[in-house]
C-alpha cells in the first residue's frame, strides 16, 4: 500500500488551484515519490506545496513552481534537457519522466550523491548527474532543447545561451541575491528573446558566470 498516495493527490489538486493545467506534468507529479528525495527529518513535509530545506544552505523548490517551469517549457519526450541545480533530485526525476534525456549539474557533491542514490532507487535510467559549476553548463551533451536553472544569478550565463538548441527554451531567475524575476529565453538562430514571467526568490547561482561564493556552506 502506498501511504503517500493521498498526499500526492492533494498536492496535485493544490497545484491545479495555482494554475497548473498540463496533464502530463500533473500526472508525473502524482507518480514521483517526493518523500524519497528529501532528508528523513523533513519527509513528513514532502507533499507540502512549499520549499523544503535539504541541507548545505539549499532548498527543494516549491512543487507548483517546479511544475510551472515544466508547463512553460513544454517538455517533450524527444527533448534533451539541461538542469542547473540538481538539489534533492526530485525535479530531476520528474524531468526524467517527461523528457528523452536529462543532464543535471550540481555544485555540492553531497547533494549530487544523495540525488543519484534516490534516482537509482527509482531506477531512472535516462538521467545523468555531474558535480560542477552549473553556470558553465555541460557542453559535452549540448545543444539542449530546454534548460532549467534552479538558482538566481545577476544575468543569464553566456555558456547556457551558447548551449541552447535552435528553437530552444530556457527558464532562469535573474536579479539580485535576494530577489529575482523568472525569465523565459528562446533561441531563434543567432537571436535570443527574453520574456519576464514572474517575481521569484531562489538561492544564489554561484559560479564563474554567477555570484562569487562568499564562504563555507552550513550543513
Amino acid at each position: 500500500m502506498d501511504r503517500y498516495a493521498a498526499q500526492r493527490r492533494a498536492l496535485v489538486e493544490r497545484m491545479q488551484d495555482r494554475g497548473i493545467r498540463d496533464l502530463d506534468v500533473l500526472r508525473v507529479f502524482e507518480q514521483v515519490p517526493r518523500h524519497l528525495f528529501v532528508p528523513d527529518a523533513v519527509a513528513h513535509r514532502a507533499y507540502e506545496d512549499a520549499p523544503i530545506p535539504i541541507g548545505f544552505g539549499q532548498t527543494a523548490s516549491q512543487p507548483s513552481l517546479q511544475a510551472l517551469y515544466m508547463q512553460i517549457l513544454q517538455i517533450r519526450k524527444t527533448d534533451r534537457v539541461l538542469e542547473i541545480g540538481t538539489g534533492s533530485g526530485f525535479q530531476t526525476a520528474v524531468l526524467g519522466q517527461l523528457a528523452g534525456h536529462v543532464y543535471s549539474v550540481e555544485r555540492i557533491r553531497e547533494l549530487a550523491a544523495r540525488a543519484r542514490d534516490a534516482l537509482d532507487a527509482m531506477r531512472v535510467s535516462n538521467v545523468a548527474v555531474q558535480v560542477g559549476d552549473g553556470t558553465i553548463g555541460w557542453s559535452r551533451y549540448a545543444p539542449y532543447d530546454a534548460i532549467l536553472v534552479a538558482a538566481g544569478g545577476p544575468e543569464v550565463p553566456q555558456p547556457l545561451l551558447d548551449q541552447m538548441a535552435e528553437g530552444g527554451r530556457m527558464l532562469v531567475p535573474v536579479g539580485t541575491r535576494e530577489a529575482q524575476r523568472l525569465v523565459l529565453v528562446r533561441r531563434h538562430g543567432a537571436e535570443y528573446t527574453h520574456e519576464e514571467v514572474l517575481d521569484c526568490t531562489f538561492v544564489p547561482l554561484l559560479g564563474r558566470f554567477g555570484w562569487p561564493d562568499e564562504g563555507p556552506r552550513p550543513g
